[in-house]
Protein backbone atom coordinates (compact mmCIF):
# COMPACT_ATOMS: atom_id res chain seq x y z
CA UNK A 1 0.00 0.00 0.00
CA UNK A 2 2.77 2.35 0.57
CA UNK A 3 4.39 2.00 -2.89
CA UNK A 4 0.71 2.53 -4.09
CA UNK A 5 1.07 5.99 -2.65
CA UNK A 6 4.08 6.85 -3.09
CA UNK A 7 3.65 5.93 -6.86
CA UNK A 8 0.48 8.47 -6.16
CA UNK A 9 2.49 11.00 -4.67
CA UNK A 10 5.98 11.45 -6.83
CA UNK A 11 3.25 11.54 -10.27
CA UNK A 12 2.46 14.44 -10.23
CA UNK A 13 2.99 17.56 -12.85
CA UNK A 14 5.02 20.48 -11.77
CA UNK A 15 3.53 23.31 -13.61
CA UNK A 16 5.30 23.96 -17.01
CA UNK A 17 4.93 27.24 -18.86
CA UNK A 18 6.24 27.25 -22.15
CA UNK A 19 7.43 30.15 -24.76
CA UNK A 20 -5.60 46.14 -3.16
CA UNK A 21 -10.54 48.16 -2.81
CA UNK A 22 -11.43 45.75 -5.22
CA UNK A 23 -8.96 48.11 -6.88
CA UNK A 24 -6.22 49.22 -4.72
CA UNK A 25 -6.64 52.84 -3.56
CA UNK A 26 -2.64 53.52 -5.11
CA UNK A 27 -2.46 52.16 -8.67
CA UNK A 28 -6.42 50.85 -9.45
CA UNK A 29 -5.32 47.30 -9.79
CA UNK A 30 -6.79 44.29 -7.87
CA UNK A 31 -4.52 42.52 -5.39
CA UNK A 32 -4.02 38.91 -6.26
CA UNK A 33 -3.51 35.74 -4.19
CA UNK A 34 -1.71 32.59 -5.62
CA UNK A 35 -1.79 28.51 -4.11
CA UNK A 36 0.42 26.00 -6.48
CA UNK A 37 -0.13 22.44 -6.65
CA UNK A 38 0.82 19.25 -5.11
CA UNK A 39 4.93 19.02 -5.76
CA UNK A 40 5.44 22.72 -5.95
CA UNK A 41 5.88 25.74 -3.91
CA UNK A 42 5.07 29.41 -3.79
CA UNK A 43 8.16 30.51 -4.81
CA UNK A 44 9.60 28.00 -7.34
CA UNK A 45 10.94 30.05 -10.16
CA UNK A 46 10.42 27.46 -12.65
CA UNK A 47 6.43 27.55 -11.76
CA UNK A 48 4.88 29.96 -9.16
CA UNK A 49 7.53 32.53 -8.98
CA UNK A 50 7.42 32.69 -13.07
CA UNK A 51 4.15 33.40 -13.19
CA UNK A 52 4.25 35.79 -10.25
CA UNK A 53 6.62 37.39 -12.03
CA UNK A 54 4.77 37.56 -15.68
CA UNK A 55 1.39 38.56 -13.72
CA UNK A 56 3.74 41.67 -12.66
CA UNK A 57 5.62 42.45 -15.70
CA UNK A 58 1.68 42.19 -17.60
CA UNK A 59 0.50 44.38 -15.00
CA UNK A 60 1.94 46.94 -13.39
CA UNK A 61 1.88 47.91 -9.96
CA UNK A 62 -0.24 44.40 -8.98
CA UNK A 63 0.07 42.96 -5.67
CA UNK A 64 0.98 39.23 -6.24
CA UNK A 65 0.81 37.32 -2.26
CA UNK A 66 1.58 33.25 -3.34
CA UNK A 67 1.24 31.84 -0.34
CA UNK A 68 3.38 29.62 1.84
CA UNK A 69 1.98 26.85 3.72
CA UNK A 70 4.70 26.50 6.56
CA UNK A 71 7.90 28.50 7.81
CA UNK A 72 9.87 27.81 4.52
CA UNK A 73 9.64 26.04 0.79
CA UNK A 74 10.96 23.09 1.70
CA UNK A 75 7.95 22.90 4.30
CA UNK A 76 5.97 24.36 1.90
CA UNK A 77 6.35 21.25 -0.70
CA UNK A 78 5.75 18.65 2.13
CA UNK A 79 2.49 20.14 2.97
CA UNK A 80 1.20 19.30 -0.34
CA UNK A 81 1.71 15.91 0.25
CA UNK A 82 1.47 15.74 4.27
CA UNK A 83 -0.81 17.73 6.05
CA UNK A 84 -4.65 18.33 7.21
CA UNK A 85 -6.48 20.37 4.34
CA UNK A 86 -8.97 22.19 6.55
CA UNK A 87 -5.72 23.62 8.64
CA UNK A 88 -4.09 24.94 5.94
CA UNK A 89 -7.58 26.68 4.81
CA UNK A 90 -7.90 28.22 8.21
CA UNK A 91 -4.29 29.04 7.85
CA UNK A 92 -4.54 30.88 4.45
CA UNK A 93 -7.68 32.47 5.97
CA UNK A 94 -6.16 34.17 8.56
CA UNK A 95 -2.74 35.48 6.72
CA UNK A 96 -5.59 37.26 3.70
CA UNK A 97 -7.46 38.74 6.65
CA UNK A 98 -4.69 39.99 7.95
CA UNK A 99 -3.24 41.51 5.66
CA UNK A 100 -3.71 44.97 5.01
CA UNK A 101 -3.49 45.23 1.16
CA UNK A 102 -6.28 42.73 0.71
CA UNK A 103 -8.66 44.67 2.83
CA UNK A 104 -10.90 45.13 0.18
CA UNK A 105 -10.96 42.50 -2.30
CA UNK A 106 -8.87 40.53 -4.24
CA UNK A 107 -8.46 37.65 -6.99
CA UNK A 108 -7.39 34.68 -6.45
CA UNK A 109 -5.69 31.66 -8.80
CA UNK A 110 -5.12 28.11 -8.02
CA UNK A 111 -3.19 25.79 -9.51
CA UNK A 112 -4.03 22.12 -9.37
CA UNK A 113 -5.17 21.02 -5.64
CA UNK A 114 -4.87 24.81 -4.82
CA UNK A 115 -7.88 25.50 -6.50
CA UNK A 116 -9.82 23.55 -4.76
CA UNK A 117 -8.40 24.74 -1.21
CA UNK A 118 -8.91 28.50 -2.91
CA UNK A 119 -12.48 27.54 -3.18
CA UNK A 120 -12.73 26.65 -0.09
CA UNK A 121 -11.68 30.09 0.92
CA UNK A 122 -14.23 31.76 -0.85
CA UNK A 123 -16.73 29.37 1.06
CA UNK A 124 -15.72 29.21 4.11
CA UNK A 125 -13.87 33.11 4.64
CA UNK A 126 -16.01 36.00 2.92
CA UNK A 127 -13.87 38.92 4.53
CA UNK A 128 -11.44 40.25 3.14
CA UNK A 129 -13.85 39.79 -0.61
CA UNK A 130 -12.85 37.38 -3.60
CA UNK A 131 -13.24 38.96 -6.73
CA UNK A 132 -12.76 36.14 -9.39
CA UNK A 133 -11.78 32.78 -8.43
CA UNK A 134 -9.60 31.18 -11.28
CA UNK A 135 -9.07 27.61 -11.27
CA UNK A 136 -6.78 25.91 -13.10
CA UNK A 137 -6.91 22.38 -13.54
CA UNK A 138 -8.55 21.82 -10.17
CA UNK A 139 -10.21 19.02 -8.93
CA UNK A 140 -13.35 20.42 -8.04
CA UNK A 141 -15.05 17.29 -7.38
CA UNK A 142 -11.77 14.98 -6.17
CA UNK A 143 -10.01 12.42 -8.07
CA UNK A 144 -10.51 8.64 -8.12
CA UNK A 145 -7.68 7.55 -10.46
CA UNK A 146 -4.07 7.16 -10.12
CA UNK A 147 -1.73 9.69 -12.56
CA UNK A 148 -1.20 8.65 -15.57
CA UNK A 149 -2.92 4.97 -14.90
CA UNK A 150 -2.86 2.86 -18.42
CA UNK A 151 -6.54 3.09 -19.29
CA UNK A 152 -9.85 2.94 -17.39
CA UNK A 153 -10.68 -0.77 -18.14
CA UNK A 154 -7.09 -2.00 -16.85
CA UNK A 155 -7.90 -4.11 -14.12
CA UNK A 156 -4.47 -3.21 -12.31
CA UNK A 157 -6.27 0.57 -12.33
CA UNK A 158 -9.54 -0.99 -10.47
CA UNK A 159 -7.04 -2.91 -8.04
CA UNK A 160 -4.94 0.15 -7.07
CA UNK A 161 -8.41 2.46 -6.72
CA UNK A 162 -9.91 -0.30 -4.28
CA UNK A 163 -6.67 -0.52 -2.15
CA UNK A 164 -6.45 3.22 -2.04
CA UNK A 165 -9.64 4.02 -1.41
CA UNK A 166 -9.62 1.20 1.56
CA UNK A 167 -7.11 3.63 3.00
CA UNK A 168 -8.10 6.98 1.96
CA UNK A 169 -11.21 7.46 4.44
CA UNK A 170 -9.62 5.84 7.10
CA UNK A 171 -8.48 8.65 10.04
CA UNK A 172 -5.00 8.99 9.94
CA UNK A 173 -5.18 9.49 6.25
CA UNK A 174 -7.91 11.98 6.34
CA UNK A 175 -5.99 14.05 8.90
CA UNK A 176 -2.39 13.90 7.15
CA UNK A 177 -2.60 12.62 3.73
CA UNK A 178 -3.43 15.85 1.50
CA UNK A 179 -4.28 13.87 -1.93
CA UNK A 180 -6.84 11.59 0.31
CA UNK A 181 -8.89 14.65 1.61
CA UNK A 182 -10.14 14.73 -2.13
CA UNK A 183 -10.30 11.36 -2.91
CA UNK A 184 -14.11 10.75 -4.22
CA UNK A 185 -14.98 6.90 -4.75
CA UNK A 186 -18.22 6.69 -6.82
CA UNK A 187 -18.76 2.85 -5.60
CA UNK A 188 -18.45 3.38 -2.20
CA UNK A 189 -20.75 7.20 -2.17
CA UNK A 190 -22.10 6.38 1.03
CA UNK A 191 -18.28 5.51 2.97
CA UNK A 192 -16.85 8.88 0.76
CA UNK A 193 -19.89 11.03 2.53
CA UNK A 194 -19.60 9.91 5.68
CA UNK A 195 -15.57 9.92 6.02
CA UNK A 196 -14.50 12.73 3.60
CA UNK A 197 -13.12 15.18 5.73
CA UNK A 198 -12.80 18.26 3.40
CA UNK A 199 -14.25 17.53 -0.43
CA UNK A 200 -17.55 16.48 1.26
CA UNK A 201 -18.10 19.42 2.89
CA UNK A 202 -17.38 21.80 0.65
CA UNK A 203 -19.56 20.51 -1.92
CA UNK A 204 -22.35 20.29 0.77
CA UNK A 205 -22.44 16.13 0.48
CA UNK A 206 -23.87 15.79 4.09
CA UNK A 207 -26.40 19.04 4.23
CA UNK A 208 -26.52 21.92 2.27
CA UNK A 209 -24.41 25.14 4.13
CA UNK A 210 -26.10 28.31 3.32
CA UNK A 211 -23.26 30.49 4.45
CA UNK A 212 -20.96 28.18 1.90
CA UNK A 213 -23.53 28.92 -0.83
CA UNK A 214 -24.02 32.59 -0.01
CA UNK A 215 -20.21 33.58 0.01
CA UNK A 216 -19.75 31.32 -3.00
CA UNK A 217 -22.53 33.13 -5.11
CA UNK A 218 -20.33 36.46 -4.11
CA UNK A 219 -18.03 35.73 -6.77
CA UNK A 220 -18.04 38.14 -9.87
CA UNK A 221 -16.89 35.03 -12.18
CA UNK A 222 -15.92 31.37 -11.39
CA UNK A 223 -13.59 30.16 -14.08
CA UNK A 224 -12.45 26.69 -14.84
CA UNK A 225 -9.42 25.32 -17.25
CA UNK A 226 -9.47 21.88 -18.42
CA UNK A 227 -6.59 20.52 -19.65
CA UNK A 228 -7.71 17.84 -22.61
CA UNK A 229 -4.73 15.73 -22.84
CA UNK A 230 -4.49 15.53 -18.99
CA UNK A 231 -2.65 12.47 -17.60
CA UNK A 232 -2.23 13.49 -14.04
CA UNK A 233 -5.91 14.19 -13.11
CA UNK A 234 -8.61 11.87 -13.06
CA UNK A 235 -11.23 12.08 -14.39
CA UNK A 236 -10.24 14.89 -16.17
CA UNK A 237 -14.32 16.24 -16.00
CA UNK A 238 -13.21 16.99 -12.29
CA UNK A 239 -11.82 20.48 -13.71
CA UNK A 240 -14.85 21.33 -15.26
CA UNK A 241 -16.77 20.48 -11.60
CA UNK A 242 -18.02 17.40 -13.43
CA UNK A 243 -16.95 13.63 -12.12
CA UNK A 244 -17.85 10.23 -12.63
CA UNK A 245 -21.63 9.02 -12.43
CA UNK A 246 -22.15 7.82 -8.70
CA UNK A 247 -21.91 3.45 -8.76
CA UNK A 248 -19.70 2.73 -10.99
CA UNK A 249 -16.20 3.86 -12.90
CA UNK A 250 -16.75 4.42 -16.56
CA UNK A 251 -19.22 6.84 -17.15
CA UNK A 252 -18.83 10.69 -16.59
CA UNK A 253 -21.33 13.33 -15.66
CA UNK A 254 -21.21 17.25 -16.40
CA UNK A 255 -21.56 19.60 -13.62
CA UNK A 256 -25.01 20.40 -14.95
CA UNK A 257 -26.10 16.85 -15.11
CA UNK A 258 -24.94 16.29 -11.19
CA UNK A 259 -27.57 16.52 -8.21
CA UNK A 260 -25.45 19.24 -6.88
CA UNK A 261 -26.39 21.15 -9.59
CA UNK A 262 -29.54 20.09 -10.19
CA UNK A 263 -30.52 20.82 -6.41
CA UNK A 264 -28.10 23.64 -6.60
CA UNK A 265 -26.51 22.59 -3.09
CA UNK A 266 -23.91 24.90 -3.74
CA UNK A 267 -25.31 27.84 -5.85
CA UNK A 268 -23.74 26.99 -9.16
CA UNK A 269 -26.37 26.65 -10.90
CA UNK A 270 -27.87 30.51 -9.82
CA UNK A 271 -24.17 31.10 -11.06
CA UNK A 272 -24.04 29.94 -14.28
CA UNK A 273 -27.26 31.27 -14.98
CA UNK A 274 -25.86 34.50 -14.19
CA UNK A 275 -23.36 34.22 -16.15
CA UNK A 276 -20.81 33.68 -13.76
CA UNK A 277 -18.78 30.07 -14.74
CA UNK A 278 -16.79 30.25 -17.56
CA UNK A 279 -14.91 26.70 -18.88
CA UNK A 280 -12.17 26.94 -20.86
CA UNK A 281 -9.90 24.19 -22.35
CA UNK A 282 -6.66 24.05 -23.44
CA UNK A 283 -4.43 21.66 -25.43
CA UNK A 284 -1.99 20.05 -23.08
CA UNK A 285 -1.44 17.46 -20.02
CA UNK A 286 -1.56 18.91 -16.65
CA UNK A 287 -0.81 22.72 -15.88
CA UNK A 288 1.42 22.58 -19.32
CA UNK A 289 0.03 25.38 -21.29
CA UNK A 290 1.60 28.81 -23.63
CA UNK A 291 2.46 31.56 -21.99
CA UNK A 292 0.26 33.56 -24.90
CA UNK A 293 -2.65 31.59 -23.70
CA UNK A 294 -2.11 32.49 -20.20
CA UNK A 295 -1.88 35.97 -21.26
CA UNK A 296 -4.77 35.82 -23.84
CA UNK A 297 -7.72 33.95 -21.88
CA UNK A 298 -6.55 34.84 -18.24
CA UNK A 299 -5.07 37.96 -17.53
CA UNK A 300 -8.38 39.47 -18.51
CA UNK A 301 -9.81 38.06 -15.15
CA UNK A 302 -7.23 40.21 -13.30
CA UNK A 303 -8.02 43.38 -14.05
Amino acid sequence: MAAILLCFLLAAAVLLVTSSPIHDSDNGTVPLVLWHGMGDSCCNPLSMGYIKKMIEQEIPGVYVLSVMIGKNIVEDTENGFFSDVNEQVSMVCNQLAQDPKLKGGYNAMGFSQGAQFLRAVAQRCPSPPMKNLISVGGQHQGVYGLPRCPGESSKICDMIREALNKEAYLGWFQKHLVQAQYWHDPLNDDLYKKYSRFLADINQERAVNETYKKNLQQLEKFVMVKFLQDSVVDPVDTEWFGFLKTGQAKETETLQESVLYKEDRLGLAAMDKAGKLVFLATEGDHLQFKEEWFKANLLPYLH
